[in-house]
């Protein structure tokens, strides 16, 4: 159960906390005094959405903080667990359970297991077609969810060998497929004879190719310059030096000097010589190297960014192709495991949905005579069933259909009616799976709207009967489902420093009586008192 609520800057709320009760849990008060922004909170606090024009004006963000008693959950320390919401203007959210950090999904999913909020337009889980086959199944007890569990290993199982056989290509079809498309990229890669660097070597050549005209211009001119100019002028230096070596022993070193530098410069030219000799290039051998680096470029855009890493896609392609051919043994005997398997799944899942056939009636009995209680004594509930193929659930599609009015044709619940009905009919199923649904906490946002009299002080007796099993809390307006409460609390307003709060305050015996008498008569009198204390006694 929840047992605290800390709510601060969401709407007029500044800053309240609520401490609940177990049971029958009854929110009253004063029109737009923040009723529904406390259940808002819950909603928020559950992983529901939260749009920033709910922060309360002039702060940057909103908290949301509950602490919910739940002793045997794995969750719980020292039978508590601490759930925490926290929003900023910025859209930034912080969510932690427990003081560890989530996400937003992983809260939501989280809490589908510990809250059930139900508005007008917020039906949840009952309303999700999904969630059906589990209502039912639940109502059907243990011995069938016994025999559900060995279904559920056994189509465990199923998809397992399934998966196995799609990766070791067990259909035939799809094997012979990939080996095609396996042997002609091997074979591409394989005709196209790669080898290591060739594709650098490819491009310093084509390099050369298309800048041959202007490096033979060039070293046409360096080597002239050094053989007619450079050499000569040097040799003629190194005569005249060769005259005065003994001289002095400084002349003999720079002449040494200089004899060094001529010779290099006679290996350069040599080599500028060489160079020019070797570019002489045709348009044939460049269209060459051309074809062959598009061609490369080509097996990279496929398979790899460089050859090494296309060699490599290579031998990857050879040790698949080599799994594939020699996967025939394996499948055979998966395929046989699955048979027996799908035998035995069949079996199981036709046995499931007999029982669910012979059991529906029970429970479409059972919520009709709910329905009927609460003011509804035309309106008629239906359990469809219908054969599908495998799933995780059996061969059964399961959808809840209603019908509010005589003559009328069966509809999902979604598309149901008006918003009392609604509410009715999600009472009556509540009514009849409340010792089956594990959900501990109810929450119910003016589930009394529409609905008056009779039907009010029906929808009330549910309500109270399902607390017994829940926690309940309920924002109403109606004074014969706030007469039923075990702990009542006050919604109201009041201003100070020209800012608008909501309080909240937990009533005593005597001011439940009292409010009880407000909602019922709008005065508190002699009169509506007594009347509040006849409801009040009635419960």
């Amino acid at each position: 159960m929840i047992s605290t609520l800390h709510i601060k800057n969401i709407g007029i709320i500044d800053e309240i906390t609520i401490d609940f009760s177990k049971g029958f849990n009854i929110l009253t008060g004063e029109t737009g005094a923040g009723k529904t922004l406390i259940i808002g909170a819950l909603g928020i606090v559950a992983g529901g959405r939260f749009s920033k024009e709910m922060i309360r004006k002039g702060e940057d963000h909103s908290f949301v903080e509950v602490c919910i008693y739940l002793p045997n959950h794995p969750k719980a320390i020292d039978g508590n667990i601490i759930i925490s919401r926290e929003i900023f203007e910025n859209g930034r959210n912080t969510c932690k359970i427990n003081g560890r950090l989530v996400t937003v999904t992983e809260l939501k999913e989280f809490m589908n297991n510990i809250i059930n909020i139900h508005g007008q337009n917020d039906n949840q889980n009952l309303l999700n077609k999904e969630n059906h086959i589990k209502y039912l199944d639940k109502f059907l007890g243990k011995e069938f969810l016994n025999k559900k569990v060995e279904y559920d290993e056994l189509y465990k199982e199923y998809v397992n060998i399934n998966k196995e056989l799609k990766e070791n290509y067990g259909d035939e079809k799809e094997k012979q497929r990939k080996l095609d498309l396996l042997y002609y990229q091997l074979n591409e890669i394989k005709n196209s004879n790669l080898k290591l660097n060739e594709d650098e070597e490819l491009e310093e050549q084509h390099n050369l190719i298309i800048n041959a005209e202007k490096i033979a211009k060039c070293l046409g001119t360096a080597d002239l310059q050094i053989n007619e100019n450079a050499l000569n002028s040097i040799s003629i230096a190194i005569k005249n030096l060769e005259k005065i070596e003994n001289i002095n022993i400084k002349y003999q070193k720079t002449l040494n000097s200089l004899k060094s530098n001529y010779y290099d410069l006679q290996e350069i030219a040599i080599d500028l010589s060489h160079y020019s000799s070797d570019i002489s290039f045709d348009d044939v051998q460049r269209d060459d190297v051309e074809k062959r680096i598009d061609e490369i470029n080509d097996l990279k855009r496929k398979y790899g960014n460089t050859i090494d890493e296309i060699l490599n896609y290579q031998k990857d392609i050879e040790i698949q192709i080599e799994k594939i051919e020699n996967s025939e043994e394996k499948n055979k005997e998966l395929k046989n495991k699955l048979e027996k398997i799908t035998n035995k799944l069949n079996e199981i899942a036709l046995d499931l949905h007999s029982i669910r056939e012979e059991n529906k009636i029970d429970l479409e009995n059972k919520i009709n005579n709910e329905l009927s209680d609460l003011e509804m004594q035309n309106a008629r509930f239906k359990v469809n069933i219908e054969k599908t193929s495998f799933n995780k659930d059996g061969i059964d599609d399961i959808e809840f259909l209603i019908t509010t009015n005589t003559g009328e044709d069966y509809k999902s619940l979604i598309k149901t009616a008006s918003g009392g009905e609604m509410s009715r009919i999600m009472l009556a199923i509540k009514t009849v799976l409340s010792d089956t649904d594990e959900v501990p906490i109810l929450i119910f946002d003016e589930i009394d709207t529409g609905i008056s009299g009779k039907a009010g002080n029906a929808v009330g007796e549910k309500l109270k009967m399902i607390s017994k099993k829940h926690q309940v809390i309920i924002v109403t307006h109606l004074a014969s489902i706030a007469a039923k409460g075990d702990s009542n609390y006050y919604i109201y307003k009041e201003v100070e420093n020209n800012n608008t709060k909501t309080r909240i305050k937990n009533l005593n015996e005597k001011e439940v009586i009292e409010e009880i008498a407000r909602i019922a008569s709008g005065i508190v009198s002699e009169i509506s008192i007594k009347h509040a204390m006849e409801l009040r006694t009635a419960i």
